[in-house]
């Protein structure tokens, strides 16, 4: 065992590669025309250099997913990053793509999001601030869009607007509650006509999901131009292609739109690019990354935003579906101390053993398990380890995933990096190698989209009815007859919970799924459903993490994770 040292420590002591010999062992040799190097260790790959791959075969897809988050923690990106690692150990040339962190959650609560311990991606402090400067482009994007109506309204308004109708808030990357609701074109007449508008966080945009589903610069620029931005007074809908905005909106994305090569701790190409929320959106990284991981590697790792029922329930329905893509086999990560918390046990509790808390919330890891196999996948788990875990919780845990056929890997990828994870990387490529793979939708295009919604909720969440008033089903209704009822589903939930209720921990039945909105998201291509309160604009916590984050007398960033 590694002697303790802080996530950002133990990322600087790194022995980094050259981002040039990193790309060399995936048979990227040290060509102009193939990757685009940012300073020593960063990488743009370039995008014909992708068009050359397209006929290369695939290699396999792995889905790393989790149980119902908890506040003990899970670790996917912890997970994901030291499977990569284990896997290139025994010999499977494997690549691991992930999201992008957001400046909102890294100088807010959750901190910094590329991994942990001795399972990160490096340069860990680019990577959590600026990094290639992808969200900025965005955000650049998102906002020229929200002057462009502006303006257009200033200038007479050809297209008929309706002000009180536009669905466009402008968006920042960073957690501030103060930008949620506020009046813009305040002066006089020469500023315009004052108006309601709010932000959203940069990650909550719809040209975040619409950049992280296109396949190519013309799919990016056709979405982005069928982005619904308002309604006139009589409800027909305005696109942001009736303002032009779709040409210097994919301008500004188009050095972005190109996949991020970074490594691991262990110099193993990982992949980071986009980060779009998990629940307003789909919570993945680029198709366009997955896809180039995939005509790079034997083996390509990625994960999906929260527990199994929203992010890999969006991984599959949403990004497979748009993209064609198919995994070939689904990690659950668990840890013990977030099974107990299932298990009704305070958090301040989770240090001592707990056999009964433990056995009661393993039904939460039956759900996603059960979950999962609908799709026809399939799955394996990953023991999260923690040092306060007890060997009679550890073995409760595997013994349970025999009864259910599932085979358990304890991991201390934390402390040993790849070498702690080699169990689950044999365990993933006998899968792969070996098991049946019969996978399938949740659901098909032509059901009705409020069907759709009622099967998410009933055979996932195990909800016994949805409810929506008469204006919502209206609305659905109108999405349906105005030709978008092929689309797939983004339902917006608490993470915490099965239910709606994020107290409601474990595997609970019967509950009701209300609806409180719904919203049509026409560039992305998917109609968002949200049930209880989705807060799309963050706001920072009483003592959020900025506090603590500064420079150091060497000029080092401290106290970021």
């Amino acid at each position: 065992m590694k002697s303790y040292k802080s996530d950002i420590e133990i990322a600087r002591l790194a022995k980094l590669k050259p981002i040039q010999e990193i790309l060399g062992n995936i048979n990227m040799e040290d060509k102009a025309e193939y990757y685009s190097p940012i300073g020593r260790y960063m990488a743009k790959v370039k995008l014909e250099y992708l068009n050359r791959l397209k006929n290369k075969e695939n290699g396999k897809l792995i889905l790393v997913t989790a149980i119902t988050p908890t506040p003990a923690g899970e670790g996917k990106t912890t997970t994901s990053v030291g499977l990569c690692d284990a896997l290139n150990k025994i010999g499977k040339k494997t690549i691991v793509c992930l999201r992008e962190p957001s400046l909102g959650p890294s100088f807010g609560m959750k901190g910094g999001a590329a991994g942990g311990g001795y399972a990160q991606v490096v340069p860990m402090e680019q990577i959590n601030l600026h990094f290639t400067g992808d969200f900025h482009a965005i955000t650049s994007a998102h906002n020229l869009l929200s002057a462009l109506i502006d303006n257009h309204i200033y200038w007479g308004n050809k297209l008929k607007i309706d002000i009180r109708r536009i669905v466009w808030n402008r968006v920042i990357d960073m957690n501030d509650r103060s930008l949620r609701s506020i009046v813009v074109d305040l002066g006089g007449i020469a500023n315009g006509y004052p108006r309601q508008d709010g932000f959203d966080i940069t990650v909550a945009s719809e040209i975040m999901a619409i950049f992280c589903l296109a396949n190519d610069l013309k799919d990016l620029e056709k979405r982005i131009g069928n982005i619904t931005i308002g309604y006139t007074r009589d409800r027909k809908p305005i696109y942001a292609k009736d303002l032009k905005a779709q040409g210097p909106m994919t301008v500004l994305l188009k050095d972005a739109f190109r996949p991020n090569m970074v490594q691991t701790l262990e110099n193993n190409p990982a992949i980071i690019h986009g980060g779009p929320f998990a629940n307003i959106a789909h919570g993945c990284n680029s198709v366009i990354a997955t896809k180039a991981g995939l005509k790079l590697g034997e083996y390509v790792i990625t994960e999906a935003g929260f527990g199994a029922d929203l992010g890999a329930e969006k991984f599959i329905d949403i990004k497979c579906r748009k993209s064609g893509l198919k995994p070939d086999c689904v990690v659950i990560v668990a840890t013990i101390r977030a099974l107990k918390m299932h298990g009704g046990i305070n958090k301040d509790d989770l240090k001592q053993e707990n056999l009964k808390a433990l056995k009661k919330g393993l039904v939460n890891l039956e759900r996603h398990i059960n979950n999962v196999r609908k799709f026809g996948l399939p799955v394996t788990v990953a023991i999260n380890h923690f040092v306060t875990d007890t060997k009679k919780e550890v073995n409760a845990v595997v013994d349970f995933g025999k009864t259910l056929g599932v085979k358990t890997s304890v991991c201390t990828h934390w402390s040993d990096g790849g070498e702690g994870a080699k169990d689950l990387a044999k365990t993933v490529d006998e899968i792969c190698r070996e098991e049946k793979n019969t996978f399938k939708f949740l659901y098909d295009d032509k059901m009705p989209l409020f069907k759709k919604i009622q099967t998410i909720a009933q055979e996932l969440y195990h909800a016994s009815e949805v409810v929506a008033d008469t204006k919502i089903r209206a609305q659905i209704k109108t999405f349906q007859e105005d030709g978008y009822g092929n689309l797939p589903i983004c339902m917006a939930k608490t993470q915490y919970s099965f239910s709606t209720d994020p107290s409601l921990k474990g595997a609970p039945s019967g509950h009701v799924m209300p609806i409180t909105e719904v919203r049509l998201s026409s560039g992305a291509e998917f109609i968002v459903v949200i049930c209880g309160t989705i807060m799309t604009m963050p706001g920072l916590p009483r003592v959020p993490a900025a506090e603590s984050i500064k420079l150091n007398n060497k000029g080092e960033v401290e106290g970021l994770f």
